[in-house]
């Protein structure tokens, strides 16, 4: 077995992981052509990537210029603790109202680590919504590691 499968994430842990983290980098084309890569906070639905932005948000345009974006979510300081994800994907921008709130009602929700929020902050997120964008992200290719599994003593 190569060294690549040993350390390679099922799609359970990759799951497991992504529900554990915080931020992911987002990387898109900017307007020179060069990468644009921007923290975002996101939700995993059905096994897809959310997030939402500002709709006038450089990585906004960049993806309504050229939906390709890359997503990385990674973990650990020492090498044999090295965790980590990426994804190509393909991004679908979602404009509608209804559809962006209820994506910022359950972002806030997850990082406020509550099951539901308060009234105002509900309020807030609908206020909110018809300035941003909601972000689906379709996989197209993975790459996952995770160094934990790599024998004690490999490097």
């Amino acid at each position: 077995m190569s060294r690549r499968a040993e350390i390679q994430m099922s799609d359970a842990e990759v799951t497991t992981f992504l529900d554990e983290q915080r931020t992911m980098t987002c990387a898109t084309f900017g307007p020179r052509g060069w990468p644009h890569l921007a923290p975002l906070w996101y939700v995993l639905r059905d096994g897809r990537v959310w997030a939402w932005t500002f709709t006038k948000s450089q990585k906004a345009l960049d993806l309504v210029r050229d939906p390709r974006a890359t997503l990385q979510v990674e973990a650990g300081e020492q090498y044999d603790q090295l965790q980590g994800v990426t994804f190509e994907c393909d991004a679908v921008l979602h404009r509608e109202v209804d559809v962006v709130a209820e994506l910022g009602i359950e972002l806030l929700s997850r990082y406020a680590g509550v099951p539901t929020l308060p009234d105002a902050a509900v309020d807030g997120v609908h206020k909110q919504a018809p300035k941003r964008v909601a972000l689906e992200f379709v996989e197209r290719r993975r790459a996952s590691w995770d160094h934990r599994k790599l024998p004690t003593g490999v490097y």
